[in-house]
């Protein structure tokens, strides 16, 4: 792929409305030898801008332009107005293209709810919003609904109170066995599995740097999060030690909510979910992805639909308040009612939240070796289970409380979670939205600083070492805690509340 921009367009924008049409491309540049080239152009006059876009292929050219309406270019800074002319070119040739406008329409960040509540914030009604991200953002009818269902539904929980306090991310990045399509930084082979007990030691160690921190920072703690991996790879008596530490760290009774991932079936047992229960988690999240065995088996998920059966009735035993499932629609080889079928079984079970994802990989999963067109723009069979999921889940008295999107998910979809009334997970919701700082703790975790202050948004983010033995070799946990008070220090110091 060759990709060629003019004007005032952002190369990674450029780069992301590329994506949508030719998933997976790389951007060298000076090009490969696909015979793919995409132009983009943007021609400024005045306060006017008009993008242009050119796809050629060995199989001919495809080419559109769009002039941003008068109306809607007199409210947009000059760099929006370059943005939805060149959005609006690349879509409309990318259509011509491939024969698919994608559901979000040029909306191509993570977090597309963000947006709406920033509407919302300025006094703009819902249908007024829905009716903006249509027209502009050439998002279909459905999506901007669920957009602004999802911001409508978010934005009575963020209170400035919740800005001004934080949560803690604590990774387990370990799992027992590697799904085809996995894109986290999880270790599985006997030899990286081996090193649970001395990267527990260190994790722990670092967990007490990093409450010291809040503590020193006069900060309250709202939620942690203990994810992966899976951190119920742990065995019963290393799960009680970190568990344990946390709640010496911290009384987390005081919480709004205590989540561990246990997103293996057979990872779970009764001892590990009475302890669990006893060092105050309230939050567990039991995956299966799909009940479909012949599905789990092609994907590497080394469990069975009856194994998810047994280890979600525990977690219900167990008395834990909520429970989470995560469905995946758009696995390969799997169809629209094989999906639904899942979805019908997990609703009859009345967890507090469900989450569906869109089957989406990045490109070092080891399924993209196996089927190199694993990534597919048109999917009209994930496009209608998608769809289809919404109602059912809704219909069943479930609300849509976040939503995020990713790079190269099948016929680029979303990711959303649902929640009974009252039992929204909040960490995903400030950590989605960017609400409050999250302070992170293990290999691979990131700490990101979020200013308190309305306003302008100001972030600093911080990376943890990617790699289980590169974050043993690292500086030692004394040393990270410091590094992380005086950075944080100087961070609210700089952007505190006038």
């Amino acid at each position: 792929m060759r990709l060629i921009t003019n004007g005032n367009i952002s190369r990674y924008f450029a780069e992301t409305l590329v994506l949508l049409f030719f998933p997976g491309s790389k951007f060298p540049e000076e090009g490969d030898n696909s015979g793919i080239r995409v132009e983009l152009t943007v021609q400024e006059v005045s306060s006017q801008a008009t993008g242009y876009a050119l796809i050629h292929t060995p199989a001919g050219d495809w080419r559109a332009e769009y002039m941003v309406p008068c109306e809607t270019a007199a409210r947009l800074s000059r760099e929006m107005r370059c943005k939805t002319a060149a959005g609006g070119a690349m879509l409309l040739a990318g259509k011509e293209y491939s024969g698919a406008m994608p559901p979000w329409g040029m909306l191509t960040g993570v977090r597309p709810v963000s947006m709406v509540m920033d509407m919302l914030a300025q006094g703009m009604h819902p249908d007024e919003a829905v009716q903006r991200l249509m027209t502009e953002f050439f998002c279909q009818e459905g999506k901007a609904r669920l957009a602004v269902k999802t911001a409508c539904g978010t934005q009575p929980l963020i209170t400035e109170d919740i800005r001004k306090i934080c949560s803690v991310y604590i990774a387990i990045p370990f799992c027992p066995s590697r799904c085809e399509y996995c894109s986290f930084v999880s270790f599985t082979s006997p030899r990286l599995l081996s090193l649970v007990p001395e990267y527990l030691t260190a994790l722990c160690s670092q967990v007490r740097g990093v409450f010291s921190t809040i503590r020193r920072l006069g900060l309250d703690v709202a939620t942690v999060y203990i994810g992966g991996g899976t951190p119920t790879t742990l065995n019963a008596s290393q799960l009680d030690i970190l568990l344990a530490v946390v709640g010496e760290c911290w009384d987390v009774s005081r919480l709004q909510e205590f989540t561990l991932e246990a997103g293996r079936p057979d990872t779970i047992d009764a001892e590990k979910l009475a302890i669990a229960v006893r060092r105050g988690v309230t939050r567990i999240s039991v995956n299966t992805q799909t009940l479909n065995d012949e599905i789990l088996a092609a994907v590497g998920r080394r469990h069975t639909a009856a194994d998810f059966y047994r280890a979600y009735q525990m977690a219900r035993d167990s008395g834990i308040r909520d429970i989470n499932v995560d469905l995946i629609a758009g696995l390969p080889g799997e169809s629209r009612e094989s999906f639904l079928h899942s979805l019908g079984e997990v609703l009859s079970l009345i967890p507090e939240n469900l989450t569906v994802h869109t089957f989406y990989v990045k490109r070092g999963a080891n399924i993209t070796k196996i089927d190199e067109n694993i990534y597919r723009v048109q999917d009209k069979e994930t496009m209608a289970a998608v769809e289809d999921s919404a109602v059912l889940i809704q219909s069943a008295g479930y609300e849509p409380y976040y939503l995020y999107r990713q790079k190269n998910t099948a016929a680029n979809l979303e990711n959303t979670g649902y929640s009974l009334p009252g039992h929204p997970c909040l960490y995903n919701i400030y950590m989605m939205e960017e609400i409050h700082s999250i302070f992170g703790a293990g290999a691979s975790a990131m700490t990101k600083l979020v200013s308190p202050a309305r306003g302008k948004k100001h972030i600093l983010r911080m990376s943890e070492k990617k790699y289980p033995y590169e974050y043993l070799t690292g500086e030692d946990a004394a040393d990270k805690a410091e590094r992380l008070y005086q950075s944080a220090a100087d961070f609210y110091m700089k952007f505190r509340e006038k």
